[in-house]
């Protein structure tokens, strides 16, 4: 099985010959739902707006925007509705630099929109999500070639809300590796769990349980602290770590205060957050793992990992964009330097 923390190959590299045939050259594919997203121009509340603004949005290609940014060769692989939205979404990834090829599109069912909604404490999300095409992926999507080839599989719990075709599609990547079979050089899958109340209302036991299976099959997980807390009652990050295990290592993000990680071996490192004039945090949480996943790609050391994770957070927290430019951040995330 891969090991995160135990990269085998540099940024870039494949195994040269005709015996390793891959159908992409995608060194990260990440998979999920991306939406139309019309937001304010401003911090008021939406019912005072006459005018939106449209852009797109969704956790999984944010994470391969960023990814694409900082340098890397990233695919998203997804379905779309054959409408404006899905087109939208389409080119804009790929003049981003994301590899949108495998991408689906749905003749029956529309791409997914949500709105913006600013409060004085946060930006709450209207989403009109269901039924959507992405909510019709299903565990066929598992066989895709281009699941084949990549170094990391990048996935989150967002997926598992939103239909049970896609929870069964989740199951079959994390939890069963089909792509892969016996294979042994297999991709790390990193798994964000990205817990959304809203996808789960009145499921509130379904998320805690579907979320920590998927996050213990993992390769890598990604938790915010307070989601953990909200989700099975541990609020610190070692009964976090203890409570997913057997996953190889998980990364417990603590807002402000910071990141840690833990190896499966045992070794735990911390990493301070900078201090940032938050914007909007929509989009921090993928930004974190763009950075972190840049890192191991490069086959960086831990503590750089996480400090490029904090620089790339830092960047999407200035911004409110839910896609930042990671790029002007790149300098900084690969010296690993921090504030």
């Amino acid at each position: 099985m891969p090991h995160p923390t135990a990269g085998s190959r540099t940024a870039g590299s494949r195994t040269a010959g005709p015996a390793r045939a891959e159908p992409t050259a995608a060194d990260v594919v990440c998979l999920g739902e991306t939406m139309a997203v019309l937001s304010p121009p401003d911090d008021r509340p939406l019912a005072d707006q006459s005018a939106l603004r449209l852009s797109i949005g969704g956790a999984e290609s944010n994470v391969a925007c960023g990814l694409a940014a900082l340098g890397h060769r990233a695919a998203w692989l997804s379905r779309v509705g054959d409408d404006a939205f899905g087109r939208r979404i389409r080119v804009e990834l790929a003049a981003r630099g994301v590899q949108v090829d495998a991408v689906g599109v749905d003749p029956v069912h529309p791409t997914g929109v949500y709105f913006k909604d600013p409060g004085p404490d946060a930006t709450r999300p209207l989403y009109y999500r269901s039924g959507s095409a992405a909510a019709h992926m299903g565990p066929e999507l598992a066989r895709a070639p281009e699941l084949r080839g990549p170094r990391v599989v990048h996935v989150s719990g967002i997926t598992a809300a939103l239909s049970g075709s896609c929870a069964r599609l989740l199951e079959e990547i994390v939890v069963r590796r089909t792509p892969w079979g016996a294979a042994a050089d297999r991709p790390v899958v990193s798994f964000d769990v990205n817990h959304r109340p809203a996808l789960w209302q009145g499921r509130a036991a379904d998320a805690a349980a579907a979320l920590r299976d998927l996050a213990r099959a993992a390769d890598l997980v990604f938790v915010g602290r307070d989601e953990a807390e909200a989700l099975w009652g541990t609020r610190h990050p070692d009964d976090i770590a203890s409570l997913l295990a057997p996953a190889p290592l998980v990364v417990v993000k603590d807002a402000e205060h910071g990141a840690t990680s833990y190896a499966a071996g045992g070794e735990v490192t911390f990493a301070p957050a900078p201090a940032v004039e938050v914007v909007e945090p929509v989009g921090a949480g993928d930004a974190f793992a763009a950075g972190y996943l840049s890192g191991v790609l490069e086959d960086a050391d831990e503590e750089s990992r996480l400090r490029r994770a904090h620089r790339s957070a830092a960047t999407a927290l200035r911004s409110r964009d839910d896609i930042p430019d990671l790029s002007i951040a790149t300098s900084t995330a690969l010296t690993g330097r921090c504030p």
